[in-house]
């Protein structure tokens, strides 16, 4: 079954020094199904990769190296999310425009949200979002 795959997630398959067993879960889960993303998640993707690649936590021909592979991973960028619903989730949620984004998209699509972010786990948690690893 199809999943949101948020950033967090994909951060953990980009860093040695990150290991989490959710992450690992929807990466094995990606091999048989697909994510579902907003279109923002393209751009933190790599915005989190070049910002640790300043931090020297990655160099960047492994950054590129990454990028080709998780484009051979079937991620289905989302570009019609329903505006009243992701405001209304940031604003009783309090949560960022940008993660009620991937909420909103799990929420709508009535599928798991694969994160590691704790305010998201909670706000899907309140809101009956299922989650990938519980």
């Amino acid at each position: 079954m199809p999943f949101v795959l948020d950033t967090s997630i994909v951060a953990c398959w980009a860093f040695e020094d990150e290991e989490d067993p959710r992450a690992q879960l929807a990466l094995r889960e990606l091999r048989d199904d697909h994510a579902l993303v907003p279109a923002l998640w393209w751009f933190e993707v790599r915005n989190s990769l070049v910002m640790n690649e300043r931090r020297k936590r990655i160099m960047e021909s492994k950054s590129n190296v990454f990028l080709r592979h998780l484009s051979t991973l079937e991620i289905v960028v989302d570009f019609d999310p329903n505006e009243t619903a992701l405001l209304s989730l940031a604003r009783s949620r309090r949560l960022s425009v940008y993660d009620a984004a991937y909420l909103e998209l799990a929420a709508r699509k009535r599928i798991a949200l694969a994160t590691l972010d704790r305010d998201l786990v909670r706000a899907a948690r309140a809101e009956k979002v299922s989650l990938i690893g519980g």
